[in-house]
């Protein structure tokens, strides 16, 4: 009897949570409609409403417009409609899931509306032009990862890049990196691995999407996490997670490129003010291609000015550029 009680009050949230809202409250006899024609279960009308007192009680969020047939309806979800709409609009966004998962991820979102908020909860955001993955295996991976970060354990794993013919082709000549994992990190629309690289020596990154199939986790422990480390400072630095040589830099900017500055290194960027119209901004970077397109994305609005070496180093990447 009192499995079938906890069953019946189950499927009583259950009917309420698809079929009502505050604009579609149901009625005693609503309710037991849809329990019989849905799930072959008759109720006599008193039971509901001892049931939706019992789940009151449990501190589900049941409303009751009271009038000559009382009507009931869902107040608070597990997930507000704005929240439900924003996690559709990055599963659909993201690059990182096929086309197929975001599909199945956006129907397992819909259940956490009633059947009347669903139309609105589908999105007009342009996703069509996004290079979407074919092979679902990055889910795999990221959880294989994590799992290691959380065991403190090293891993390996083969990784690929593409060649001219659009063919996978295995870095490191197909031998497995070993890798202690530190943090997985969401950038530029990728999943990206940081931790310390062992055939490189350093601390390093690799594109979960790149990583050939679901890591081995080893039984060795991974190498510690250096003092002071932060992977938050590491990914500002890192531009698109392309990790070369790291140096500080001095940028000369106007004055209207401070939001710029912020959104890619923070608040707490060391800048001074150089004259009514410029400031001074001095922040670590990674000397990859991706800083100087970056900052070539900005024209004369940002200059680098020191050290110079790496003024000259872009100065004849322009040049090179230029023919």
């Amino acid at each position: 009897m009192e499995k079938d009680n906890k069953k019946r009050l189950m499927l009583m949230q259950e009917v309420l949570e698809k079929y009502s809202d505050e604009e579609h409250p149901l009625t005693t006899a609503q309710i037991m409609d849809i329990l019989a024609r849905e799930y072959s279960m008759k109720i006599h009308r008193t039971t509901v409403g001892k049931d939706i007192a019992e789940l009151i009680e449990m501190d589900v969020d049941v409303h009751c417009v009271r009038s000559t047939q009382n009507r009931y309806f869902i107040g608070t979800r597990y997930f507000e409609m704005p929240e439900l709409k924003l996690l559709v609009d990055a599963v659909a966004s993201s690059k990182f899931i096929t086309e197929k998962k975001s599909a199945e991820l956006i129907a397992k979102l819909d259940k956490f509306a009633s059947i009347y908020q669903r139309d609105s909860i589908k999105r007009n955001i342009f996703t069509e032009a996004r290079v979407k993955p074919h092979n679902e295996r990055s889910f795999y991976i990221v959880d294989c990862i994590n799992d290691a970060i959380n065991k403190g354990r090293m891993v390996q794993f083969t990784y690929f890049e593409y060649d001219a013919n659009k063919q996978k082709v295995l870095r490191n000549e197909g031998r497995p990196y070993l890798f202690s994992p530190y943090s997985l990190v969401w950038n530029g629309d990728y999943y990206y691995v940081i931790g310390f690289s062992h055939k490189h020596e350093k601390i390093g990154t690799f594109r979960v999407d790149r990583i050939e199939s679901t890591p081995e986790i080893l039984q060795e422990a991974a190498m510690p996490m250096p003092e002071g480390f932060s992977v938050s400072e590491f990914t500002k630095t890192v531009f698109q997670m392309y990790d070369e040589e790291r140096v500080t830099v001095e940028l000369v900017c106007v004055n209207e490129m401070m939001k710029v500055i912020i959104d890619r290194f923070g608040e707490e960027v060391r800048t001074e003010i150089i004259d009514d119209e410029h400031f001074r901004a001095v922040v670590e970077v990674s000397l990859s291609p991706n800083f100087f397109g970056w900052l070539f994305s900005f024209g004369e609005k940002i200059k680098v000015v020191y050290p110079q070496w790496v003024v000259d180093r872009y100065r004849r990447m322009l040049e090179n550029e230029l023919g």
